[in-house]
């Protein structure tokens, strides 16, 4: 803890989401902070800005990483669906284990590069099962808990809604709502996705509104936390906004930025 001119100690934390396979960043991102809280979507498996980087890529070529881009932004769910089925058949039964196997190897370097303390939840494209194995001493994972960070109480909610996208950790909505009632009234609820609001969901340059949960917006709402954080939206329309007594910030697009978003106190 920093300390102040009059000698009262000061809590500090950097907070980053959508890491996206940026360790390097990811090792400085906790400096002069006392922890890090990190918000999910460690996994990159496709870098809509650079279609050479990710999982996609590495297995089937750039050109077939443009082409699904381009029907994803188009919002041709559908056929992406088919001719990603394609693309997978060409790899068989191999499918689920070429992914793990490749998860596996950006787990390894990313949760090594996590500082101590980190306090960490799921994105959508993250797969939970796997973080048992590579969590270590001085990170702590949460979903639906809470923890104690400089005598303020944090609340965590990991995960995304169901869309066509079908990413690894997508679940119903009541299941979401369960998560987020668990956590009750914190300081700062730290959240992957949004609450349901046009300018917090829709991404500038997907040109799409992703899915926000409607059951955050009501616990912020109804709780009143000092702040929300977030991420999952790399462009948004509004990067923060009040909503009642609360502050609500998208901590950023860490894998384009490198960049962790501070909170003093």
């Amino acid at each position: 803890m920093a300390s102040t001119r009059s000698g009262a100690r000061r809590t500090r934390v950097h907070v980053v989401s959508d890491v996206h396979g940026n360790a390097r960043d990811l090792a400085r991102a906790g400096d002069g902070a006392d922890a890090l809280i990190c918000l999910g979507d460690l996994v990159l498996f496709l870098d809509y800005a650079d279609h050479a980087r990710g999982i996609f890529p590495d297995l089937f070529g750039v050109e077939n990483a443009d082409r699904i881009v381009e029907l994803r932004t188009a919002r041709r769910f559908e056929e992406a669906r088919a001719f990603g089925a394609r693309l997978w058949a060409g790899i068989g039964a191999d499918r689920a284990t070429a992914i793990e196997k490749a998860v596996r190897k950006q787990y390894a370097e990313l949760f090594a590069a996590f500082p101590t303390p980190t306090y960490a939840t799921y994105g959508n494209v993250d797969m939970p099962t796997l973080w048992p194995e590579y969590a270590r001493p001085g990170t702590t994972v949460l979903d639906g808990r809470r923890a104690e960070i400089g005598g303020w109480t944090f609340g965590f909610v990991g995960g995304g809604l169901r869309t066509p996208m079908r990413t690894p950790y997508e679940i119903g909505d009541e299941e979401y709502a369960a998560k987020i009632e668990a956590v009750g009234e914190v300081d700062v609820l730290c959240t992957h996705i949004p609450p349901e609001v046009p300018e917090l969901v829709y991404d500038t340059v997907a040109r799409r509104f992703e899915r926000g949960s409607r059951a955050l917006l009501d616990a912020i709402r109804r709780t009143r936390p000092r702040y929300a954080l977030f991420g999952h939206v790399h462009q948004p329309l509004a990067r923060r906004m009040r909503i009642g007594a609360t502050e609500c910030v998208n901590v950023g697009h860490f894998a384009r930025t490198g960049t962790p978003w501070a909170l003093e106190w």
